[in-house]
């Protein structure tokens, strides 16, 4: 009776697992159809139109970036609830300026960058000459803001017309390159850092060994950030037509004059003709109004806004017929890694599949490697460096366009580039190598906690973070950062055609300004990613106007797991870049975010942490 009872028991058992595996497969048909209509709606619709005699509204919103990254789940979410972008392409931005210059339904420019954060020195400048480029198609550009930091007004300065907020100001401090040190706090904690490198101006690794700037990094520091700082002035005071020095000096009396005025930060920045006008943004709709007219249904002047107006150009362009031959563009952004890529770190495996792909596309003649990158790992760096190579072999030409800072690994993989093309404050150099590997035998050793035992040879458990670096592991490392170093040099020598002496004296782990770095001969030319479009062209034997610009990106399939799991990592992910640079981190939380990056297999690293950094007086920055 009881097998009877056993058997009958797994017979239903089984029964019961068929109808529950039924049942899961029925739910998620079903909100794979309800996820699915949604998205299809959200990217569906009527076609995009455009009415004549409107503005073209620059309102970027989120972080500045080179290409999109973010996680599909929270691209989704963004569009289902209607919120603004947490990121926005430079390229998105600077093509509705170029596109709209010629668009006669276009009439002008408005530019609100208030809700813009991120964004570099030479991002700030290709996004000015876009800006400069409308101007002269002979459109006016209008500029508000109810505050303009100094990256804001690196652009807005640009128009013709810029009005500030009543109760605004234009924060212009200059650029500055501070960083925590924790050699005291380390000794303290007992953690030994073993520093492996080669070059004094390697300043990477600094922070582990010191409490303070070494002489070397302060004076190389110095020489780029004036660099850059002195572009600022030049890009502003041209425009504004005012003396080379007049940012420096408002951002030096700035106290001073605030005091003067009784804290009317808006009617200092009038007074030193930084704005045109100070006025409410009702104020300034009613300006903007008076030359393209008012929309009473949306209560503000006839507009069309960025985004929208590049989804008319796009879906104008589908119905054109394409151009046969390509110009692939493929962006390195962010920290160099191993494996895929991430928000804000470049995977060499997906960068080497991408660039893989242009060299297998025969519609692709050449490839524009667009590079915004402090480096990273040697390994991956070399993994991507590679792959150019083979582009080029396979009869392609590529050529290397420099962002913000294209600086050690970003170096590394720009630099058998046909041509490289710079701003001249991009960051760049930085041709060094470096080590890192913590002990925490000692810290250990004071909780009661040892380490024992036997291996087989020498090296057999040498690695381990509880034990004492051995000689030979000492050995091992600086020998491979020894020749990590001669690689880099020698592929510099290669790929720049300059003399080995030369640059040995200029890498040394050192940072340059893309303006010294052109005339050191680590950049061939200055100019931005329209220029080295343009290269490629030529370099391909293009026409002019026969061929097309296609970016390649990683295209992830929209991951449903990640959705539905609304307590794990997507749902904190989401948030994180939803509360953007106001999820302020804790120093320790900053720390272990800006060590993601350490991930080569042999621990040998080609990184430079020479962002600059100008602050907010608005919001935490995570810059």
């Amino acid at each position: 009776m009881s097998s009877n009872r056993s058997l009958l028991g797994r017979l239903f058992g089984g029964l019961f697992a068929l109808v529950g595996f039924v049942y899961k497969l029925i739910v998620i048909g079903f909100v794979l159809l309800i996820v699915g209509g949604i998205w299809l709606a959200l990217q569906g619709g009527p076609a995009p139109t455009l009415e004549d005699n409107v503005a073209l509204v620059i309102y970027p919103t989120g972080e500045l970036v080179e290409t999109t990254d973010q996680d599909a789940t929270q691209r989704f979410i963004e569009d289902f609830v209607g919120d603004a972008p947490a990121q926005t392409s430079l390229r998105s931005l600077t093509e509705a300026l170029e596109r709209g210059a010629t668009d006669a339904r276009i009439s002008l420019a408005v530019l609100k960058l208030d809700a813009m954060w991120g964004g570099g020195a030479a991002q700030q400048q290709e996004l000015a000459a876009a800006v400069k480029a409308f101007r002269a198609s002979g459109k006016p550009v209008f500029a508000y803001g109810p505050y303009f930091e100094q990256s804001h007004y690196h652009v807005a300065a640009q128009a013709d017309h810029v009005s500030l907020d009543p109760m605004g100001m234009v924060f212009v401090e200059g650029y500055d390159a501070y960083q925590s040190y924790f050699k005291e706090a380390l000794d303290k904690l007992g953690v030994d850092v073993h520093v492996f490198r080669v070059g004094e101006y390697k300043s990477a690794v600094e922070p582990f060994e010191r409490n303070d700037m070494s002489p070397e990094a302060r004076e190389a520091n110095r020489e780029w950030l004036g660099d850059l700082w002195a572009s600022y002035n030049r890009d502003v005071g041209s425009s504004r037509q005012l003396p080379e020095t007049a940012m420096h000096d408002y951002a030096v009396g700035l106290a001073a004059a605030l005091k003067q005025s009784g804290g009317n930060a808006a009617a200092v920045a009038k007074e030193r003709k930084l704005v045109d006008a100070v006025e409410t943004l009702a104020e300034f709709r009613k300006r903007v109004a008076e030359k393209v007219g008012w929309d009473d249904d949306s209560g503000t002047f006839r507009q069309v806004h960025h985004r929208e107006y590049l989804r008319v150009i796009e879906h104008e362009h589908r119905m054109q017929a394409q151009a046969d031959k390509a110009i692939a563009v493929v962006v390195v952004q962010g920290d160099i890694v191993d494996g895929d890529s991430e928000p804000g770190m470049a995977g060499a495996e997906t960068i080497a599949d991408l660039l893989t792909d242009a060299r297998l596309d025969d519609e692709i003649a050449a490839v524009v490697l667009r590079v915004d990158s402090p480096g990273g790992s040697v390994f991956a760096s070399e993994r991507i460096r590679r792959e150019v190579r083979n582009v080029q072999a396979a009869g392609k030409p590529v050529v290397a366009s420099m962002s913000n800072v294209a600086a050690s690994g970003g170096y590394w993989v720009s630099m058998d580039a046909d041509e490289i093309w710079a701003h001249d404050s991009t960051i760049t150099g930085s041709i060094g190598i470096f080590g890192l590997v913590p002990t925490f035998d000692k810290p250990l050793a004071k909780l009661g906690i040892h380490s024992d035992g036997i291996g087989t040879t020498p090296l057999a458990g040498a690695f381990r973070p509880d034990r004492p670096l051995s000689p030979d592991v000492a050995v091992l490392i600086q020998s491979q950062i020894e020749q990590g170093y001669k690689l880099f040099v020698e592929g510099v020598v290669a790929g720049r055609e300059l003399p080995e002496e030369k640059v040995r004296e200029i890498a040394r782990g050192r940072v340059w300004s893309g303006a010294d770095a052109a005339a050191l001969g680590l950049v061939d030319q200055l100019g931005g990613y329209n220029e080295a479009i343009a290269a490629a062209v030529r370099l391909a034997g293009l026409d002019a106007g026969a061929y097309r610009v296609e970016e390649l990106k990683d295209e992830r399939e929209f991951p449903l797991q990640r959705f539905l799991d609304v307590s794990g990592h997507a749902r904190l992910s989401v948030l994180k870049s939803w509360l953007g640079p106001l999820a302020a981190l804790t120093p320790v939380e900053r720390i272990a975010q800006n060590l993601l990056w350490l991930r080569d297999p042999r621990g040998v690293y080609a990184y430079c942490f020479c962002t600059p950094s100008a602050g907010s007086i608005t919001r935490g920055s995570l810059r």
